[in-house]
């Protein structure tokens, strides 16, 4: 009997070469050491550690080599890898260590200020955007509805057309308050509050429902698991999505100046239907030629994306015991924060909600 084959045709993977692998370990070391920051060093880990990084494709290539080439290949990179991933680590201590030690001196208070200074203070922009908001709707001869923050979990869901299986329901998303059957929730928009309205009112009904909302989001630069909404509510007689298209265009030119219009893409939303997303035509470039193909603030694209809108789902006008044969209606909702972002370039939704004083009175007392 002949023994087992040996031979194998040693498949030649560029990529795995020693001199390829050692010159990918080299470059990496090198870009790692002349990284002169804690930011430099994140495009770097991206560039020559991340999935895409070139150690990381040769790594994928092992599987074209035969059975007993694979294990020399693997140890190669594996090596390479691991040195690379220990040069990265230790740099950041470095990096690390320089940032604190320069913040240490840059944000030195000087304690023999006088203590006894009386700051000028300042309402919150959030606050003062919020009542310009509504005197916008009150000039239009709109009501402001206002309603609690604990909120009624049939209010907040079931009445507004989001059964029990919807996503929103579930914990990535909601604060539910204990026992998890008690049926109470912290309200995740401010559309409880519509339906409130529309269950102690005859129609016609206009309103406007600024307040703050709660969701299980992280705290970042673009969200925040408290932050503000505005939903805007009408429900009479022959009420179209073009009247929504109005009551937004003149909303947005009373937030960002004359000329700013808006326009619907289809979305949806359980509540309305049909729905659309808003945007705004960009209030930095206007949407127009050559302007718009260099704007950072709407990334060439001319318009930016402001809310969410459409016609009441006659399902929710049931539910809230209006004639949905008789009546319809339209619904809108935006963020307070992102539309504050717009109007004054806040960079950081933390900002807003840090309370650092020099942020708020940046804004002054504006009326």
């Amino acid at each position: 009997m002949s023994g087992p084959n040996t031979d194998y045709d040693p498949v030649e993977v560029t990529p795995l070469k020693p001199e390829e692998v050692d010159a990918m370990r080299a470059a990496a070391l090198a870009a790692v050491a002349e990284a002169g920051d804690l930011d430099a060093l994140k495009r770097v880990r991206a560039e020559h550690a991340g999935d895409r990084s070139p150690l990381a494709l040769a790594n994928r290539e092992i599987g074209a080599l035969p059975p007993q080439a694979r294990k020399e290949a693997g140890m190669r990179v594996g090596r390479a890898r691991r040195a690379v991933s220990e040069a990265i680590a230790e740099r950041q201590v470095v990096l690390e260590a320089e940032h604190e030690a320069r913040m240490l001196v840059e944000e030195t208070v000087d304690v023999t200020l006088p203590w006894d200074r009386t700051t000028r203070g300042a309402r919150h922009p959030l606050t003062t955007l919020q009542e310009l908001v509504a005197d916008v709707f009150v000039g239009m001869g709109w009501e402001v509805a206002e309603g609690p923050e604990l909120e009624a979990e049939w209010l907040n869901f079931d009445a507004l057309n989001l059964g029990p299986d919807h996503p929103a329901r579930t914990m990535q998303d909601t604060f539910w308050l204990e026992p998890a059957d008690g049926g109470l929730v912290l309200r995740t928009h401010t559309s409880p509050v519509q339906a409130r309205t529309m269950l102690s009112q005859e129609p016609p009904i206009y309103v406007v429902c600024p307040g703050r909302v709660f969701r299980t989001d992280e705290l970042d630069a673009t969200h925040t698991p408290v932050f503000s909404q505005v939903e805007g509510l009408v429900v009479d007689k022959g009420i179209t999505m073009a009247n929504l298209k109005g009551t937004l265009d003149h909303f947005a030119e009373s937030m960002f100046g004359e000329g700013i219009t808006t326009r619907f893409r289809p979305s949806y939303f359980p509540f309305t239907e049909p729905s659309a997303e808003v945007d705004l035509v960009c209030f930095v470039c206007r949407g127009r030629e050559p302007d718009v193909e260099s704007c950072r603030t709407c990334k060439g694209e001319g318009w930016i994306e402001w809310g969410g809108c459409g016609v009441v789902n006659p399902r929710v006008l049931t539910a809230c015991g209006i004639d949905s044969e008789v009546y319809s209606g339209f619904a809108f909702g935006m963020g307070l924060e992102r539309t504050l972002m717009f109007r004054h370039g806040v960079a950081d939704m933390r900002d807003m909600v840090e309370g650092d004083i020099r942020f708020t009175t940046a804004f002054g007392t504006e009326i």
